[in-house]
């Protein structure tokens, strides 16, 4: 029969058969929402395998003797377990049927015969729907087409489904739907259930990875009662009991050093980051980092742990470091390329910074390779490369890449190179053309660093933001910060490149979304 008697109707049609049969067992004393609790012994995945083993323990003790064979297998029908999941399938044939059952560790078919099951059961069981979550109590065989499946010996309705599940839950017009709906993706599209148990993995190996180096997984907070300069802007609220408008955080760095001060040598968070901001394929406002800082090493210590790191956990989470990203190979296992990014835009662009005498000299570049710089008549040379550098090299930076020696004019945080201070101690790496991390040898001179504050300060509230000075955190630094690493990377981005997703979209949850009334009202507009 037909898996769906009501399929030729619309959801609304649908939904109220459902209801009107939900009504209907309510009536006859058979609510399945006032089930509380359903004693599950095995998970479909795992009475597979169980099954196979008492297959090839039958094996062995029967050789090439089927009879014997056969009465060991009528053994195995003596254990009796119970699973439950969502129905998937059925097929009713007259007195018996297959369905299919979905829990938390995949599919598993089961056999329901009438005379097994008791003539009331079965009647009630041939109404129930597609999405229905059930309970099945019986044992494991392999049937006759040689797939292993649960023979039914009692079968019980759990919870009732109201809205009917989509037969086709793929393509770009259904796009937008997955993501609101991340529920209904996860009930009918294994993969997309296969992506976050496997971003699960990878931040349970990064962690591990960290345990194991000795770092202290920390919290700091999220709600920070000022707005500092950086670049970012960030989500404003307002705290009733202390009537004081608070700033949900952008970064978890300063928190972090601040630890460094008062003792802890290495420290790690995987927090999570709000930024008001775009949203793009590798943007979402809400997003997760994590940020580790290392006393007593530099920026040269963090490269190390970084590409050590990424080669470790993809080997434990997808059985090699050299993975495929949309089409092309990705190399993690071989030592990653190094350059300054002098270096890189004298490769990727054929101009050298050396050859800038004055600002003037670098402006005058720019204009002659019609590279925008922001900072206009302003810009120094230090702006002009790295104006040149997110024109010409980041888009070629596929293969991972580490990118290091930045002009202290974006790098507010960093230390400055004792060889040449117009130059930081920093670097970030690229993967798929993305930036997927930043770090530096971090800046422990507090009155450098106030002054780089100060700086940034003007800069935010000249282009008309609100900023202050986080002059506590400069104060810590007053009691003496030890030379140290720090790096932080997105794990948003490892996800995808881990899992071969081409959108943040597809490795977060619950993603930001626009709501559907503003959605649709926006579409009707744009329609007239």
């Amino acid at each position: 029969m037909a898996e769906n008697k009501n399929e030729e109707l619309n959801i609304g049609d649908q939904r109220a058969v459902r209801i009107d049969k939900l009504k209907n067992l309510k009536e006859a004393g058979q609510n399945p929402y006032e089930i509380t609790k359903y004693e599950v012994t095995i998970k479909s995945a795992e009475a597979k395998a169980e099954f196979e083993k008492t297959e090839a323990a039958a094996k062995a003790v029967a050789g090439d003797d089927e009879e014997k064979y056969a009465a060991e297998m009528e053994k195995s029908k003596e254990t009796i377990v119970s699973l439950a999941g969502r129905m998937m399938s059925k097929r009713v044939m007259g007195k018996a049927a297959f369905i299919d059952i979905q829990d938390g560790d995949g599919r598993i078919q089961s056999y329901v015969r009438i005379d097994e099951v008791g003539k009331d059961e079965f009647k009630s069981f041939k109404k129930w729907d597609i999405g229905d979550i059930v309970g099945i109590t019986g044992y494991v065989f392999r049937t006759q087409k040689g797939e292993i499946s649960v023979h039914a010996k009692s079968i019980i309705l759990l919870s009732k489904s109201l809205l009917p599940l989509p037969e086709k839950w793929h393509g770009l017009k259904d796009q937008d739907t997955r993501y609101r709906q991340r529920y209904v993706d996860l009930i009918v599209n294994p993969n997309v259930r296969d992506t976050f148990v496997k971003r699960s993995n990878i931040l349970r190996e990064v962690r591990k990875y960290l345990d194991n180096m000795g770092y202290l997984e920390v919290d700091t907070p999220v709600l920070h009662t000022i707005q500092i300069g950086a670049a970012a802007k960030p989500f404003k609220t307002h705290h009733n009991a202390l009537d004081m408008d608070m700033y949900l955080r952008i970064e978890t760095e300063l928190y972090l050093k601040r630890l460094i001060v008062g003792g802890f040598d290495r420290v790690y968070e995987v927090g999570r980051i709000f930024r008001n901001e775009g949203m793009d394929t590798s943007h979402n406002p809400e997003f997760t980092t994590i940020e580790m800082y290392q006393s007593y090493t530099d920026y040269i210590g963090m490269m190390n742990i970084i590409e050590d790191l990424y080669r470790t956990v993809a080997r434990k989470v997808c059985g090699s470091a050299k993975v495929m990203y949309q089409g092309t190979e990705i190399d993690m296992e071989s030592p990653w390329k190094r350059l300054t990014m002098i270096e890189a835009v004298k490769e990727y662009a054929g101009v050298d910074y050396n050859d800038w005498k004055t600002d003037e000299d670098a402006r005058a570049c720019a204009k002659e390779k019609h590279v925008e710089v922001e900072e206009g008549d302003k810009a120094t040379k230090g702006h002009v490369l790295i104006a040149f550098f997110e024109t010409f090299v980041e888009d070629n930076l596929i293969q991972p890449t580490i990118i290091y020696d930045y002009p202290v004019e974006n790098s507010p945080l960093a230390k400055r190179k004792p060889s040449d201070p117009a130059f930081t101690e920093r670097f970030e790496y690229f993967i798929t053309a993305r930036e997927m991390g930043n770090a530096f040898s971090e800046l422990n001179d507090p009155i450098d660093q106030k002054e780089r504050f100060v700086k940034q300060v003007e800069a935010k509230i000249a282009s008309g933001e609100p900023a202050e000075v986080d002059e506590d955190f400069v104060t810590a630094l007053e009691y003496g910060m030890p030379p140290t690493g720090g790096l932080g990377f997105g794990v948003d981005r490892l996800v995808m490149l881990l899992t071969d997703s081409p959108s943040i979209r597809d490795v977060l949850l619950f993603p930001t979304m626009r709501p559907l009334v503003q959605k649709e009202a926006e579409e009707k507009t744009d329609e007239e």
